[in-house]
């Protein structure tokens, strides 16, 4: 099958998100569509699965010209796509919302939820998903709502998948497996068009390469390109791919765990009896595979966990027991690992989303008063300093691109006088030139005395920002080694295994 997208043009208001857009997509090879966030890609994938149509250009099957009035129609015509935000009912199962769209029946029509649960098992334990087909979506972790959204995909056996940054919240292993996927199905003839901005990946699995910019197509690329050059096709400029730090200078221990434990709504302990010491202008990283406690963990210092045994004390204060506001207000900043339903709240404008923390007083608030100058000056500032693209401070944050949206939230956090950060995901779903800011914000925060919590699933990350490296499996801490341990032995400890006695 051949896939031929002709002048596609998609406007937004005065906002034109596709420019022109010509693309060629054939069977058995992956076409990587590589750009920032915002440059358009998903808007252009979104146009080809009919969610949304495009104003001006056509799209082509095999020479022949569709006409997709919505998803049901790309998927009849043999289009699946597996979505960057998740496209899942929390209060379904598995299987449940995997047979949207495509409901088996049996006489009579009752839906057949017996074989929808025989197709999520014979997809997981064909390409190791491990998903339990009658589990609630709402109580799954980002990283195996992301599986369900593979699976929901694969369920219908297209001819052209589309995947639109799908490693965002796996882990390297898991990685790893997408990509054995991909090949599989390239080999047995599906065009697969594979958006992403992580570099590595483009490298290993892409045949050809279409670089975006602006809403604009600004070349083609060979797999074989560096990644200095594709880096800065994507931004329009030279851009720093590894962190340069001064080594830490620690001071005295600011955050404590002790025996710190969480426990689910099922009586699970879902961290068991951590201990761990965060030193003043240093950078702790904890490393592991989604779903083993690092989200509780988080929570549980921002007070965001009901049910939490042991202690934790900032600069001798205990928080355990604390309400996240009464958290925040000890100095703690916070970046939630899903900035969509943590960080921010996407009809609320730029200048708003900038001012929750703090929007009962000084000095966004005086005497029960909104101060409005005071608001939209700070909100100025803070677009500059950090680099938000957006129209203005009146724009909604929903509708900004997600290295924009983590912009938001960082700019909030930094903007106050900390005694903790804590960022949970980071760059998560973020293009390489926000990846380079944030991770400089990060260190500079380091650098003034804050200590600094990094969890994050992607090696390279908490390799190039760590100065320590804390790694969790099943709910416990296997280790703590130095910053610059090699990664194959944080992979090992990723799986459970016990590092070798290290001086810390």
């Amino acid at each position: 099958m051949k896939l031929e997208l002709r002048g596609i043009t998609k406007r937004f208001g005065s906002l034109t998100a596709n420019d022109h857009i010509d693309l060629v997509v054939r069977s058995g090879e992956i076409h990587c569509l590589l750009g920032e966030n915002g440059a358009g890609k998903s808007t252009l994938m979104n146009v080809l699965y009919g969610l949304y149509q495009a104003d001006e250009g056509e799209i082509l099957l095999d020479g022949v010209v569709q006409r997709f009035s919505g998803p049901r129609d790309a998927m009849n015509a043999g289009i699946g796509m597996v979505h960057q935000h998740f496209m899942l009912i929390p209060v379904f199962t598995v299987a449940e919302n995997v047979m949207l769209g495509n409901e088996p029946t049996r006489a009579g029509g009752t839906l057949d939820l017996d074989t929808a649960r025989a197709r999520v098992r014979e997809i997981s334990e064909r390409f190791g998903f491990d998903l339990d087909p009658d589990a609630l979506v709402g109580d799954l972790s980002v990283g195996v709502q992301q599986r369900v959204e593979i699976v929901k995909a694969l369920s219908r056996d297209a001819r052209i998948l589309v995947f639109d940054e799908p490693t965002a919240v796996l882990t390297p292993p898991e990685t790893d497996a997408l990509m054995a996927i991909m090949r599989r199905l390239k080999e047995r003839g599906t065009a697969i068009v594979f958006i992403t901005h992580k570099l590595r990946e483009v490298r290993e699995v892409a045949d050809r390469i279409t670089v975006v910019r602006l809403g604009k197509v600004v070349g083609e690329a060979s797999p074989t390109a560096g990644n200095a050059e594709l880096a800065s096709m994507m931004v329009g400029r030279a851009v720093e791919l590894t962190v340069r730090k001064a080594p830490a200078q620690p001071g005295d221990t600011a955050l404590v765990l002790r025996d710190l434990s969480v426990i689910d709504a099922h009586g699970q302990y879902v961290v068991s009896h951590v201990d761990l010491a965060v030193r003043r202008g240093e950078i702790l990283a904890i490393a592991g595979v989604q779903g083993n406690g690092q989200t509780e963990l988080t929570e549980a210092i921002l007070g965001l966990q009901p049910r939490v045994e042991g202690s934790i004390t900032l600069d001798g204060v205990e928080l355990a027991g604390r309400t996240p506001r009464q958290v925040l207000d000890a100095g703690v900043g916070f970046v939630p690992e899903d900035r969509a339903r943590d960080g921010f709240v996407a009809e609320f404008t730029i200048a708003e989303n900038l001012m929750l923390d703090r929007s009962y007083g000084a000095p966004f608030v005086r005497a029960g008063a909104l101060q409005l100058d005071t608001i939209e000056t700070f909100a100025r500032a803070a677009i500059t300093e950090f680099d938000i693209r957006a129209q203005g401070t009146g724009t909604n944050v929903g509708r900004l691109s997600g290295g924009n949206q983590q912009k938001v939230v960082l700019a909030r956090e930094l903007n106050r006088e900390l005694r903790l950060l804590v960022a949970a995901q980071p760059t998560r779903g973020v293009d390489v030139g926000s990846i380079e800011f944030i991770h400089q914000r990060i260190v500079r925060t380091r650098d003034a005395g804050v200590p600094v919590i990094v969890v994050s699933t992607e090696l390279d990350e908490v390799v190039a920002l760590a100065d320590r490296i804390a790694v969790m499996y099943r709910g416990e801490i296997v280790g703590v080694v130095p910053g610059d341990s090699p990664r194959d032995v944080l992979g090992l400890m990723m799986a459970g295994a016990a590092p070798q006695a290290v001086a810390i």
